[in-house]
């Protein structure tokens, strides 16, 4: 085979060879790998892919939507996404997406009946992850204390306690909203 490339003007190592601009007819600088092309077909069909839901199953954990097709998941919306979002100044938009629709199981309920009932949506509260990172921290004997615009510590009672008026009361002394 080697006979086959010299002959060719191909150098038989790295297979590539010094090759000719057709309209100019000036050489090309570098050397150029020329040869058998090989195509492979990829098998990504829209209609393989396309998926959507409304409802679905969440993880027992974090209170997120689960992952993937094959699970029935939702969408995943990254730090990328969160970052042009963030661009845009879609503050309400993001807000959605990173509290009802995502972990916040008081707020997914508020919403809901608020739609159902015609009224205005009421404000989030505080995502799951956030009370998990809590607890992990307090796991690791950390002390984690919340203070208000005046740095003055406001009572954090056990996470599992907080509910509605509470989370949004804790959720507005650490700005996640005003």
């Amino acid at each position: 085979e080697k006979n086959v490339f010299t002959r060719a003007g191909i150098d038989p190592r790295s297979c590539k060879s010094t090759i000719r601009d057709g309209l100019t007819g000036d050489t090309v600088p570098n050397p150029i790998t020329v040869g058998m092309i090989y195509m492979l077909k990829l098998e990504h069909l829209a209609d393989v892919k396309i998926h959507a839901r409304s409802i679905g199953p969440y993880s027992l954990v974090t209170q997120q939507p689960l992952g993937g097709k094959a699970q029935f998941g939702g969408q995943r919306f990254g730090e990328m996404e969160v970052w042009a979002l963030e661009a845009y100044g879609a503050a309400y938009t993001l807000q959605e997406l990173l509290t009802i629709k995502s972990d916040d199981v008081n707020g997914r309920v508020k919403a809901y009946e608020s739609i159902v009932k015609g009224e205005t949506l009421a404000e989030p509260g505080i995502p799951e992850s956030f009370k998990i990172l809590v607890n992990e921290l307090r796991s690791l004997c950390l002390k984690v204390a919340v203070e208000d615009a005046q740095n003055k510590e406001l009572p954090l009672r056990d996470l599992e306690e907080l509910s509605g008026g509470d989370d949004t009361r804790m959720a507005r002394s650490i700005g996640v909203f005003n």
